[in-house]
């Protein structure tokens, strides 16, 4: 399969320096983009099928007339949480620590 390009990209050079500097060993910069581009598609075909699974369940809810309230789904779900072993519903942050002042 033959590889296409894609259009160029301008961006202020502080962006790309901060990209260069973030690289790991080996990366290059057309590599790290295309990666960045990759995982962004991904993430808008994700987004893009969650809303329709949701649209399509909101038309068989208005169809069959069955909904269920929040309230009770949000107690349900607490209620997973409470039983999942080794989660809490409110994880306290990490202690910040103050070295090198």
């Amino acid at each position: 399969m033959k590889t296409a390009t894609m259009p160029a990209l301008r961006v202020h050079p502080e962006l790309r320096q901060a990209a260069e500097a973030i690289l790991r060993p080996g990366e290059t910069l057309s590599g790290f983009v295309e990666d960045a581009l990759r995982r962004n598609v991904e993430l808008r075909r994700a987004q893009q099928a969650f809303i329709e699974r949701g649209l399509a369940s909101r038309e068989v809810a208005k169809y069959n007339g069955k909904y269920v309230p929040a309230g009770q789904v949000l107690k349900k779900l607490a209620a997973r949480l409470k039983k999942a072993p080794g989660k809490t519903s409110a994880k306290k942050p990490p202690a910040r620590t103050t070295r090198g002042k």
